[in-house]
C-alpha cells in the first residue's frame, strides 16, 4: 500500500516537472507574445471571456481546495491584486483601512509612526515619523520589515501590513527587521501609541525660522501659518529668512501642498494635473493673501531629500520654478502621480492612480525627482555609510513612468542626523541666510 502511493506521488512529481520544463524552452518567445497580446485592449466578447476564465477558477477553489474557503477574502484579494497590478499606488482599502487612512489624513491614529511601501514584495521603511515609537526605538529609513509579531509577512499587500502594526494603543508590538549591512535580523518591541502627529514644528536659530513640516495632513497648512506668525512676532525686523524643512516628508493631501505653496507665493502657477482624457486636467494658481503679504520680502531655503515624496515634492517644485525659494539638500523621491481615494460605501474604498502632475515649468518629476539647486550631502555615521540612500520611485516595480527627465539610478540619502549642530544641510541653509557663505544659486535669480 505505502509502495503504491509512493510510486504515485513521484509519477505525479516527474509528470509535474516536465509539464514546467518543457514550456520553458519557449520561454522567451512565449513571453513576448504574451506581452504584446496584454498590450492591445479587448473587445467585448474578450472581456466577457476573461470573466469567464476568473469565474471557472473561482467555482473550482469553491469545490475542490482542500479546506472550504471564505469567499468574500478570496474575492476582496482578487480586487487587491487587480488594482496592486497598476502601480505601487493604486489599491483596495477593507472598510477598517478605509477608516484608518481617514484617521492618518486628520493627523491622528494609532500605530508606530512609519511611513512604508512595498519594495519587490517586501515592506521596506521609507521614513519614521518624528518622535513616535519607531523614531525613538531606531527604526531608520531603508529598513525592511519581515516579521510582525514573529510571523512572517512576505505576501501580504501593503495595506493589510499596515493593519497588522495597528492596534489598541498601549499593546506591545515586537518587528523583525533586516537592515542591509548588518549580519542578523534585528529584533524590536514597540509600545502602540496614539499617533497624534504635530506635523509642524519651529525653531529660531541665528536669526533665521526655521520650520519643520513631517506631512501633509489636514493640519499642515494651519500649522505652518501659525509657526510663521510667532517667528514674525519673536523677531520682527530682525528675521533674515526662513527655512522649509520637507525632509523625508512622505506626502499627503494634495489640496494641502497647494495651501502650504500659496503660502509662498502671490500669484503664478503651483501645478497642473493631467488624467488619461484631454478633459480631465487641472491648473491650480497662487492668489494674494495676508500671509504671502507679510514674508513677501524674506529669503526662503527648502529642504529636501530621497524621502521627500509626492505633496512635499509639489511644494518643492513649485517654489523652485517660480524662482521663491532655493532648494538644498539631495534629490527628490520622484512621486510624480495623484491618487483619487473613491468611497465604495459599506464595503470599504479604492484608491486609484489617476493622473500625473506638473511642476509650473511643465515637469513631471515621475520617478526622476527633483534636482535641488545646490546638493549638499550629510555626514553620514560609518554605521550607516552606503546604506543610507534610497532609488526612490524609480526603484518601485510597476511604477507607472512617463516623467519629463530620466529616470533615477542612483541613490539619493535619507540620512538626517537628530543633532542639529551635526545637520550639514541645515547648518548650509542657515549660514547662506546670514551671509557666511555664498552661492550662486541663492537668492534664485528672478526671471521677467
Amino acid at each position: 500500500m505505502n509502495k503504491t502511493i509512493r510510486a504515485g506521488l513521484i509519477v505525479v512529481a516527474f509528470g509535474a516537472a516536465l509539464a514546467l520544463a518543457a514550456p520553458a524552452l519557449a520561454q522567451p518567445e512565449a513571453e513576448a507574445q504574451s506581452a504584446a497580446e496584454q498590450e492591445l485592449p479587448l473587445d467585448d466578447m474578450e472581456i466577457y471571456r476573461e470573466l469567464n476564465l476568473f469565474g471557472e477558477i473561482f467555482d473550482r477553489i469553491r469545490e475542490e481546495y482542500v479546506d472550504v474557503p471564505n469567499e468574500r477574502v478570496l474575492i476582496r484579494a482578487a480586487i487587491q491584486g487587480m488594482l496592486s497590478s497598476l502601480d505601487p499606488h493604486s489599491g483596495y482599502l477593507s472598510p477598517e483601512l478605509y477608516s484608518d487612512m481617514r484617521f492618518d489624513t486628520e493627523g491622528r491614529f494609532g500605530g508606530l509612526g512609519i511611513e512604508v511601501t512595498m519594495e519587490e514584495g517586501v515592506l521596506k521603511v521609507v521614513s519614521p515619523i518624528d518622535d513616535t515609537p519607531a523614531s525613538r526605538a531606531g527604526i531608520l529609513a531603508n529598513d525592511f520589515i519581515i516579521e510582525i509579531n514573529g510571523e512572517q509577512i512576505g505576501g501580504l499587500a501593503l495595506d493589510e501590513a499596515v493593519d497588522l502594526m495597528r492596534g489598541e494603543i498601549g499593546t506591545e508590538i515586537s518587528v523583525t527587521i533586516y537592515r542591509d549591512g548588518v549580519r542578523r535580523p534585528l529584533e524590536f518591541t514597540l509600545v502602540r501609541a496614539q499617533i497624534a502627529l504635530s506635523v509642524v514644528r519651529e525653531f529660531i536659530e541665528r536669526d533665521v525660522g526655521v520650520i519643520r513640516l513631517a506631512q501633509f495632513s489636514e493640519q499642515a497648512y494651519t500649522g505652518l501659518e501659525k509657526s510663521i506668525r510667532k517667528i514674525q512676532e519673536e523677531l520682527g525686523d530682525d528675521l533674515k529668512g526662513l527655512v522649509l524643512d520637507l525632509r523625508n516628508n512622505p506626502g499627503g493631501l494634495v489640496d494641502q501642498a497647494i495651501l502650504v505653496t500659496d503660502a509662498f507665493l502671490n500669484r503664478g502657477n503651483i501645478l497642473s494635473t493631467r488624467g488619461r482624457a484631454e478633459n480631465e486636467t487641472d491648473r491650480y494658481d497662487a492668489r494674494a493673501d495676508d500671509l504671502d503679504s507679510a514674508i513677501a520680502d524674506v529669503p526662503l531655503i527648502v529642504l529636501i531629500n530621497g524621502g521627500s515624496a509626492s505633496a512635499a515634492e509639489i511644494v518643492a517644485g513649485a517654489l523652485q520654478d517660480q524662482r521663491r525659494a532655493s532648494l538644498v539638500g539631495t534629490r527628490s523621491f520622484g512621486k510624480g502621480s495623484v491618487q483619487s481615494v473613491i468611497s465604495l460605501g459599506v464595503d470599504g474604498a479604492m484608491r486609484l492612480t489617476t493622473s500625473r502632475y506638473y511642476t509650473p515649468s511643465g515637469r513631471s518629476i515621475q520617478a526622476s525627482g527633483i534636482v535641488p539647486d545646490i546638493e549638499i550631502f550629510q555626514e553620514v555615521p560609518e554605521v550607516f555609510d552606503g546604506r543610507d540612500e534610497i532609488i526612490g520611485e524609480a526603484g518601485l516595480r510597476g511604477q507607472i513612468g512617463g516623467g519629463t527627465n530620466g529616470e533615477a539610478t542612483t541613490g539619493s540619502s535619507v540620512f538626517v542626523p537628530a543633532d542639529r549642530e551635526m545637520d550639514t544641510q541645515l547648518n548650509y541653509a542657515i549660514d547662506l541666510l546670514n551671509n557666511v557663505v555664498t552661492n550662486e544659486a541663492f537668492p534664485p535669480e528672478q526671471t521677467g
